[in-house]
């Protein structure tokens, strides 16, 4: 059942977080670590054929550790989730009193009158027992399940592309100038993501610029003071 909308022009976002939160992460680890690798490549050897080899098996390796990754923590996560659910089942059929007194208790503590707690958690329990104590008691809804293979796709899929920004720049780039051209781009694509990840959340631009640009060059900043500190270039 589809659950009319009072804001029709004024859509909700949550139901983007799932595959938003792993596509943001896909593509920021992307460019991040594809960058610093092209760098320590370049570094030692700024060949185009060194840096493309290097590039691209980088780029490959990393999507299918992104999405081996979230697939298997997601997992996790489902598997949790699906194990409290069928606990919970099994209380409702075995102690319904119970259950339906602590659903009572839940929703004073939201603040209704006893009374009116008592009245909707016997309408609710009458209409789905199981989906009021999902929602209510374990925190769970539809929008909130975790998706394993939409994780896994959206990370994947995501680091390809963004990891395909910083590597098509070693490409097109002069020898010469293939570290300060990756670096620059790094930086653009960082605000970029920034600046999407924000708009397809509807969330404030601002900080999730700082917060995705600031870190990100943290990031390659300690690589680079790493292998300087070991004699490396990195």
């Amino acid at each position: 059942m589809t659950i009319p909308s009072a804001h029709e022009n004024e859509p909700h976002f949550i139901t983007r977080s799932g595959w938003l939160r792993a596509a943001v992460l896909g593509a920021n680890d992307g460019i991040v670590s594809i960058s610093s690798l092209l760098v320590g490549v370049a570094a030692a050897n700024p060949s185009a054929q060194t840096v493309a080899i290097a590039g691209v098996a980088g780029v490959t390796a990393g999507a299918m550790s992104m999405a081996a990754g979230e697939y298997v923590s997601v997992s996790s996560q489902s598997d949790i989730e699906r194990a409290d659910i069928a606990r919970e089942k099994q209380v409702i059929e075995s102690d319904p009193d119970v259950e339906h007194a602590e659903l009572v208790a839940i929703y004073q503590h939201r603040g209704l009158s006893y009374d009116t707690a008592k009245l909707v958690a016997k309408e609710l329990t009458q209409h789905d027992a199981l989906a009021a104590h999902v929602r209510d008691e374990l925190g769970l809804s539809e929008i909130h399940a975790a998706n394993p293979l939409q994780a896994a796709v959206a990370s994947g899929a995501t680091f390809t592309v963004a990891g395909g920004i910083p590597l098509l720049a070693a490409l097109l780039a002069p020898e010469i100038y293939i570290i300060p051209v990756v670096l620059s781009v790094t930086v653009f694509a960082l605000a970029l993501l920034g600046y999407l990840g924000a708009r397809i959340g509807g969330a404030t631009i601002g900080p999730s610029l700082i917060r995705i640009v600031g870190w990100g060059i943290f990031a390659m900043a300690v690589t680079a003071g790493i292998g300087k500190l070991f004699g490396v270039s990195v």
